[in-house]
């Protein structure tokens, strides 16, 4: 029988018994994750790179199809050849057809949050996940997946939409959470404020008038307003002097124009952080 996901206190290291988590819907599509995969690759690769050797990586929750798992691996190997993946899904037959698709560097297996692997993963990816839990279990299943991460490991845990058109994620690691992504298709939206639909389930019911994530979001959006002179020059332009006005005016937004031209913006997690969670 599943447990369902609750506040669980472990220390790093403990064994968890039974399998912890609920069976999700399981939808998917070929190269749903393609943007929060090209910012893992781009942004954590030396985490990715740094020691040990044959590094594991974890998919958990990869849903009906084990494509994304497979890409997400795919995409890893490019960046280091000896790094490993586990597909991990809850539900039996989804692990069961995902099998034949095994190869060396690639497996898949039965289980849920409490990450049934034999190491400490450097990286664990979970997305469209928790987007069908409750609000009041994102703190333990954080807590839950941290504690299995290698010192160094990042947990992303975030949503997309099905095409993989838009995106947003958390990133965490051992210590908490640490930043907010959201990632954009040009010309897939109207306003920046539209990836709101998609914000990760810690976020989703937060995104009302005095509470932080609003108030980011609405900076985007006044300043993708006042940048509308250079939607000439492309939409890309656009989101690039967008993302340096909400940085001048004091949002602590991460990383270099860079990854703003991949219509990317990330954000410290303290800066859109709902109360009563870390």
């Amino acid at each position: 029988m599943v447990q369902k996901a609750r506040p669980i206190r472990t220390a790093p290291g403990q064994r968890v018994r039974g399998v912890v988590g609920n069976v999700t819907r399981g939808t998917t599509n070929p190269n749903r994750m393609r943007r929060v995969d090209r910012w893992i690759t781009g942004t954590q690769a030396r985490r990715l790179l740094a020691p040990p050797p044959a590094p594991l990586a974890v998919d958990l929750g990869y849903g009906a199809s084990p494509i994304t798992a497979v890409e997400l691996f795919l995409r890893l190997r490019a960046l280091r050849p000896d790094v490993r993946l586990t597909g991990v899904e809850i539900e039996p037959t989804r692990v069961a057809a995902a099998k034949p698709l095994e190869r060396e560097g690639l497996d898949f297996r039965v289980g849920g949050f409490e990450l049934p692997v034999d190491e400490p993963p450097v990286l664990v990816r979970a997305f469209n996940v928790l987007r069908q839990y409750e609000e009041a279990d994102v703190a333990a299943v954080w807590d839950l997946v941290r504690s299995r991460l290698a010192p160094t490991g990042i947990f992303v845990e975030g949503t997309c939409d099905e095409v993989g058109r838009r995106a947003a994620w958390v990133t965490l690691d051992a210590v908490g959470p640490r930043a907010l992504s959201l990632a954009v298709r040009f010309g897939s939206f109207e306003r920046p404020s539209d990836a709101a639909e998609r914000l990760p389930k810690a976020l989703i019911h937060r995104n009302v008038p005095g509470e932080r994530i609003h108030a980011f979001l609405s900076a985007l959006d006044a300043a993708w307003l006042a940048a509308a002179p250079l939607a000439a020059f492309g939409t890309r332009q656009r989101w690039v002097a967008m993302c340096h006005t909400v940085k001048a005016a004091g949002w602590p937004v991460l990383h270099r124009p860079s990854r703003w031209r991949l219509g990317e913006i990330t954000v410290t997690w303290g800066a859109v952080a709902p109360d009563g969670l870390p």
